[in-house]
């Protein structure tokens, strides 16, 4: 399913549709009323009844005061409904044997989620009290999308490239805390379906953001944040360790580390790998360890052959007896370690990591992370998958168009993808939360559309 934030929201105020329920497709081809559509792209089955419209038009919304470009209006042929479906294509009648082109894009609705500008009778109200989460979403209740159900949160206009959900302070519940490309870290609470910021922290000048991780380390009852930077004047690799309150982010400490999190939720851990060098690999991953008011680094996990702790886990994919190291490779593809030393790699994929920093005469980069859950031996691997504009492997972050999350599972000596779900920002990174997977989608260099993907 395409989730196209800026055309569910476009579609939201100007057709009065309901966002999350529509699905995108294409035209194929149109015999009088009758218009075929491409359904194969889609994560859930169209049903005869649901209606779609055809998008005819767009138009560039811009503030007039501030010349800020705001996205697009888009304009809607009548509505028609979806009679006859077939496993990769639709066919939609509409009212009038207007002539489109093949290759516009439509848009399709759940017949029982189609709004109406005014207000809903009281029928309609108690219809909407009884639907499951299935049903339209709000900031504050998830969609179902592909058997996966989806929170978006209110846009945040910072190009975020790292964001966690941990209960960071005095507040009641979770916090959100986002870190962006500029070398802010702000803290949310979420309150009335809006993020209210609470609390922000400056990084100098010379340290760029790599990334974020959160954990109550130190056992106070509220988790520090682990923030990761590249100091170029030193040149160095270094983890801030900062504490959130309810009034602003205080730095406890700095770590001559790599520090990450891996797992979800009580499984939850930190990892970390001692700084590079010009001209050697990464040290060997070891787990972070707080004790007697130090911390330090613990036992040996593994050796990461200079992957630098992004585009990484650590997680019994095999069986229920081992760990097995999980790596990121440049050409794309994801390998699993197995117990004998021998690897199992996902079909290829391209693993761009848009997280880049020039260390001396090298380009150093620092790919998505790949989040591990569910049972010992019968993992799911939810890796992120940025696709270029023109097909290529792109070297900056303006020519990559979207993204995709892939679910992958082992089974049998196979690393195969079981699902994946198209999103239309850029990841630099995904951080696992108690309940799902939290994704900054960077939709331009000034928005971010924070969602969080359900396990």
């Amino acid at each position: 399913m395409k989730i196209n934030f800026k055309l569910l929201l476009a579609a939201f105020l100007t057709a009065g549709l309901i966002p999350g329920a529509m699905a995108q497709v294409t035209v194929v081809k149109q015999d009088g009323k009758k218009i075929y559509l491409d359904t194969s792209t889609l994560n859930r089955n169209i049903s005869v009844g649901e209606t779609f419209k055809l998008i005819i038009g767009q138009e560039k919304l811009t503030n007039p005061k501030t010349g800020k470009e705001l996205g697009f209006i888009y304009h809607y042929s009548e509505e028609g409904k979806i009679i006859e479906v077939q496993p990769l294509y639709a066919i939609g009648e509409l009212p009038q044997a207007t002539q489109y082109e093949i290759g516009q894009e439509a848009v399709i609705t759940p017949a029982r989620q189609t709004a109406v500008a005014s207000a809903p009778a009281a029928s309609a109200l108690e219809e909407q009290k009884a639907q499951t989460a299935a049903s339209a979403p709000s900031a504050a209740a998830p969609a179902l999308v592909a058997n996966r159900k989806i929170k978006t949160y209110p846009v945040l206009e910072y190009e975020i490239i790292s964001a966690v959900k941990a209960d960071l302070n005095a507040f009641p519940g979770e916090e959100i805390a986002a870190l962006d490309s500029k070398g802010q870290l702000r803290v949310y609470t979420e309150e009335n379906n809006q993020l209210k910021q609470i609390a922000a922290y400056s990084f100098s000048a010379n340290q760029t953001p790599l990334t974020l991780s959160a954990l109550d380390i130190m056992h106070t009852g509220y988790a520090q944040l682990f923030a990761v930077v590249y100091d170029a004047a030193k040149p160095q690799i270094t983890t801030l360790v900062l504490d959130a309150t309810d009034k602003d982010i205080q730095k406890r400490d700095t770590l001559p580390y790599f520090v990450k999190e891996w797992g979800c939720a009580a499984d939850k851990k930190l990892y970390a790998q001692k700084p590079f060098t010009q001209g050697s690999k990464g040290g060997d991953v070891r787990l972070l360890e707080y004790a007697k008011g130090k911390f330090s680094l613990g036992e040996k996990v593994f050796g990461s052959r200079g992957n630098w702790l992004s585009g990484m886990n650590w997680y019994p994919v095999q069986n229920a007896e081992t760990f097995n190291p999980i790596f990121t490779f440049s050409n794309g593809e994801l390998r699993v370690r197995l117990a004998n030393g021998k690897y199992v790699q996902s079909p290829s994929l391209f693993a761009a990591a848009p997280n880049r920093v020039k260390y001396k005469q090298d380009i150093i980069s620092f790919y998505p992370s790949v989040q591990v859950y569910g049972p010992a031996g019968k993992a799911v691997l939810a890796a992120v998958q940025n696709v270029a504009k023109f097909g290529i492997l792109s070297e900056s972050f303006g020519s990559y168009k979207s993204s995709k999350i892939h679910f992958l599972t082992y089974e049998n000596g196979i690393l195969d993808v079981r699902e994946s779900i198209d999103l239309n920002g850029v990841l630099y990174d995904t951080n696992c939360t108690t309940e799902g997977i939290l994704a900054p989608q960077v939709v331009s260099g000034e928005q971010t559309v924070l969602t969080e993907i359900y396990r």
